[in-house]
């Protein structure tokens, strides 16, 4: 006696997001540091990796971010601070606007490096090496970065 064969499976429905899924915002939990999505309008948002709760700032309110220089971890701070202090290693990182900053690759390992705008030098996180930066080296940087 055959056997009848199961249905074919219906296609999956095509997820269809919620009316208001562009309205949510991110920040960097205030425990694990973790990028957590939350609503607008929320008042604070309850980490699900570690529990904490962090206070979402007030509308309106500009954040960026950076990376610590201490211990790389992401900061977010209100945009237009002068500085930002790590919760977890307490480095004080400078918080410099684009056109505050300057970029030129390592004279030793290549990586590229950001320093403030106007410096001689700049000391390289990774390999410890310090390249000149200014108007004599403004020919060294385009044979790295060519």
């Amino acid at each position: 006696m055959p056997v009848p064969l199961a249905p074919y499976p219906t296609p999956p429905t095509p997820f269809t997001p919620p009316a208001n899924a562009g309205t949510q915002s991110q920040l960097v939990c205030s425990g694990c540091r973790n990028l957590l999505l939350y609503p607008v309008g929320a008042t604070s948002v309850c980490c699900a990796v570690c529990n904490a709760v962090t206070a979402v700032p007030p509308p309106g309110t500009e954040m960026a971010q950076l990376v610590c220089g201490g211990c790389h971890t992401l900061l977010m701070y209100i945009r237009g601070a002068t500085s930002v202090q790590c919760s977890c290693c307490h480095t004080i990182n400078l918080a410099m606007e684009a056109n505050q900053v300057a970029h030129v690759n390592c004279g030793n390992c290549r990586m590229l490096l950001m320093y403030q705008y106007g410096a001689r030098s700049v000391k390289c996180a990774v390999c410890n090496f310090v390249t000149s930066v200014g108007v004599s080296t403004s020919t060294a940087e385009q044979k790295f970065n060519s």
